[in-house]
């Protein structure tokens, strides 16, 4: 499993880069290969207003559907199309072309309360055992 070093992450296995204000989110490796094959992803509205912490949009797999939730709170400003299309991208990819939305953050303070890749992978190795 890899986790990108530029990014951050939260307990939901969600995983968050930064671009200014902007958010890019989409779920961790571990999380894509958890859930296992994805068939159908519902992607947030643009223009909502989203919660840190409170589910965004929804992955459904073969095996059940996943809450996704905000890293961070804000405004949606962009959407990925290509998972609506192809939402297997989401297991083929998870960090670059299966990405979900972004975010226009409205709390700097959020962003800082999110994992470091190895308080992540720490994370991770306690929840298995």
């Amino acid at each position: 499993m890899s986790f990108p070093e530029n990014l951050r992450y939260t307990k939901t296995h969600e995983w968050a880069k930064q671009d200014g204000k902007r958010i890019r989110v989409g779920i961790t490796d571990y999380a894509q290969k958890e859930i296992s094959d994805v068939v159908f992803a519902e992607l947030p509205k643009l223009n909502q207003e989203v919660e840190q912490g409170k589910p965004m949009a929804i992955v459904e797999s073969v095996k059940a559907a996943f809450d996704i939730y905000a890293p961070v709170s804000g405004k949606v400003v962009a959407v990925n199309k290509g998972i609506e299309a192809n939402p297997a991208l989401i297991n083929q990819d998870c960090y670059q072309q299966g990405w979900l939305a972004e975010i226009e953050a409205n709390k700097e303070s959020e962003w800082q309360q999110l994992m470091t890749t190895a308080a992540y992978e720490q994370h991770i190795q306690q929840s298995v055992k």
